[in-house]
């Protein structure tokens, strides 16, 4: 066994593949996984590339969902209730149909890694992507020391830094998150804090959230929507100052740390160039306005696997749909990066005057247009209007 590779039951100098998964991340994993759950397409020869393997809980995804999901047997926490609170408006809320739920990242690479362990024909490697192209249709993957050709290759990295461009915003969404655990019970696992804006906003945009999983642990996660990152010291005041002055826990430890970046820009990442289909994040699956990724990574996933099992081809089209969301998430950061209305007023707007499930929904860029005009008539009229008119004729 080469050293830079998990198994391979394919000769060495095999280098075609049916499909190449670029990363090995939540969404690359998540397609895998479609992939081999199906009779007709888990015989492909499947190549996942990825810079290093998958052995560290780098990340928590939390997100909202009706019934059983995909990853549902390996949710670590769900919480039925959550709790919304700013100087504006606060509430608790029960978000039935619904569910709130939690994952770990080791959790789901173990899952998806050992689930395709079983399968002779998926090949992992470990070497750092230099560049992705397509020649006669086929696509090529350009690593530091191979090259390998696939039908079709599914990419999640973001080879380039994304940088700002004249007309589009581009805010950071930046979080650290202490998972912490006490002596003495402290929590409410039944109860999550989906958003508490009651801390200081000078920075802009900014909310704790507060994950309870038993009495006594919790993950309690600073996050801010910003042009900049913060000092790394800020994070840990933030956290400590929170936990201490508003959980009113005085003494714990921190058993797991985790820290993250995701681009909020309403910026048009290519569906695909030639024979690379750009997925997660890389493909446009992070929501512009509020950074929510998992379940749209599920949604995408799911589409391509019923286009190859329909047409032999993964489906790129842009529907409807998809861009009137788009423009709704170009009209927030309007007002968001021009500092039109604090994002602690939109939120707290949104969540004031309408049905729960309601909001929900047009998070996860589900609902209809009447349902979309009951949103809209929530939020000033005067600040929003003139944002999307903008928005329309750029």
């Amino acid at each position: 066994m080469q050293k830079n590779e998990l198994h391979n039951n394919s000769p060495s100098g095999d280098k075609r593949y049916d499909y190449i998964i670029s990363g090995a991340g939540c969404a690359g994993l998540s397609l895998l996984m479609r992939l081999l759950q199906q009779p007709s397409l888990r015989h492909k020869k499947i190549l996942v590339i990825d810079q290093s393997g998958k052995t560290q809980n780098d990340r928590t995804w939390c997100f909202w969902e009706k019934g059983k999901g995909l990853f549902d047997h390996i949710v670590y926490h769900r919480w039925q209730h959550i709790d919304f609170q700013s100087d504006h408006y606060s509430s608790h809320l029960n978000i039935a149909p619904y569910q709130y739920k939690m994952i770990r990242g080791i959790d789901l690479y173990e899952q998806v890694i050992s689930f395709a362990k079983q399968f002779s024909n998926v090949r992992f490697v470990y070497e750092k992507i230099i560049q992705l192209k397509t020649e006669n249709h086929i696509g090529i993957v350009e690593t530091e020391n191979n090259h390998y050709q696939a039908e079709y290759v599914f990419n999640s990295v973001l080879l380039e830094k994304i940088q700002p461009i004249k007309n589009k915003y581009l805010l950071l969404q930046h979080f650290k998150g202490w998972m912490i655990e006490t002596a003495m019970p402290a929590f409410n696992p039944a109860v999550a804090t989906f958003m508490d804006f009651t801390v200081d906003q000078s920075h802009g945009t900014t909310f704790m959230y507060v994950l309870p999983v038993t009495e006594h642990k919790a993950l309690v996660e600073y996050t801010l929507f910003t042009e900049t990152l913060l000092a790394p010291e800020a994070y840990n005041i933030a956290l400590g100052d929170y936990i201490l002055t508003r959980l009113k826990v005085g003494s714990y430890k921190i058993i797991h740390e985790e820290f993250g970046v995701i681009p909020m820009t309403n910026q048009k990442f290519a569906s695909h160039q030639g024979r690379i289909i750009h997925i997660g994040t890389a493909g446009g699956q992070t929501k512009a306005s509020s950074g929510f990724t998992f379940q749209f990574i599920q949604k995408q996933s799911k589409a391509i696997v019923a286009s190859l099992l329909l047409s032999g081809k993964p489906s790129v089209d842009d529907r409807l749909t998809k861009r009137k969301f788009n423009l709704y998430d170009s009209v927030l950061l309007n007002v968001l990066a021009n500092k039109k209305m604090s994002g602690a007023e939109i939120f707290a707007s949104i969540f004031q005057y309408n049905n729960t499930e309601t909001v929900l929904k047009f998070l996860d860029n589900e609902t209809g247009l009447l349902e979309d005009m009951k949103i809209m008539r929530s939020v000033p009229l005067h600040i929003f209007l003139p944002a999307a008119i903008q928005e329309l004729f750029k």
